[in-house]
């Protein structure tokens, strides 16, 4: 469905660098890109929604070019790309209600309430922006996003300022929106877990490459010989307790305490970004019970 092979020079948190992706994305596919910050990941997604120039290359989706550096014909409007596109801000219109912010998008009253309808909102149609919570804004948002049925979905980490319960509520209206109208999706995430559950392929970026492109499985399990989990985070604290001394690191949204020989309490310091991996380990696990 999307065929590109795109160049662009631009600065990245490294500095100046070249985003290069040449990728075959078909249709109905959910992609997320991931990659530390500044390695192009919102940049790339602008440039499919047209509101970045590419300096060299091609996109064409379903055959029909948006753009080509190769000719003079210019590149396909933004407006004419058919692209739904979330951000993290939701971008509502302050002085409109609900189901105004969607009709105005789209002047289609009966698919908008439908719409606000498969996400629990249709009984706060006529409700004014100011009035919902940061979680009912974000489903408005997407709601919007979707009225006019695009063929392609971008979301550029529009969960990242909710809490984790209103994360997963979102996540469940995302996947439902995506497999109803069998939109391509392609979506920014650093969260693991949202990672797994949402993904059909990740394509992992770095500087502006692309180093990896896969299942969920093979980019987020990091393993290596008889290894059984190994997590990244940083190293926040090390002290002594008793003999032993103590390292505090936080993974995610967890801090865990590890012990550390005498020898790698001299190699390491506090700010160091650290992997904790286990080998002859069984572990256990229960669910969580609610308060």
């Amino acid at each position: 469905m999307i065929k590109l092979n795109i160049e662009k020079e631009l600065f990245g948190s490294a500095g100046q660098m070249n985003l290069e992706m040449n990728l075959h994305i078909k249709q109905g596919e959910f992609i997320v890109l991931t990659g530390v910050s500044g390695s192009g990941k919102t940049t790339f997604l602008r440039i499919l929604a047209g509101l970045e120039k590419i300096d060299s290359g091609f996109i064409r989706v379903n055959d029909n070019g948006w753009v080509d550096t190769s000719t003079n014909k210019s590149a396909v409007l933004p407006q004419k790309r058919n692209i739904g596109y979330l951000f993290q801000d939701y971008a509502l219109f302050p002085n409109m209600s609900v189901l105004k912010n969607l009709t105005f998008a789209k002047d289609d009253k009966n698919l908008a309430l439908s719409l606000l309808e498969l996400v629990g909102l249709e009984e706060l149609k006529d409700t004014m922006p100011s009035q919902l919570s940061g979680g009912q804004k974000q489903r408005v948002a997407l709601c919007r996003a979707m009225i006019s049925k695009p063929q392609i979905l971008l979301l550029d980490e529009p969960l990242s300022a909710l809490d984790l319960d209103m994360r997963k509520k979102l996540q469940e209206d995302i996947k439902l929106f995506h497999e109803k109208f069998n939109t391509t999706t392609i979506m920014v995430s650093h969260d693991p877990s949202e990672i797994y559950k949402l993904s059909t392929r990740v394509i992992l970026l770095d500087n502006g490459k692309i180093i990896k492109d896969a299942c969920a499985k093979e980019v987020l399990l990091k393993t290596s010989g008889s290894q059984k989990f190994s997590f990244e985070g940083e190293l926040l604290e090390i002290y002594q307790a008793d003999i032993l001394n103590i390292a505090v690191v936080s993974i995610g949204s967890q801090l865990v305490k590890v012990v550390l020989d005498s020898s790698q309490a001299q190699e390491l310091q506090v700010g160091d970004i650290v992997t904790i991996s286990t080998k002859a380990f069984a572990p256990t696990i229960s669910k969580k019970q609610n308060s």
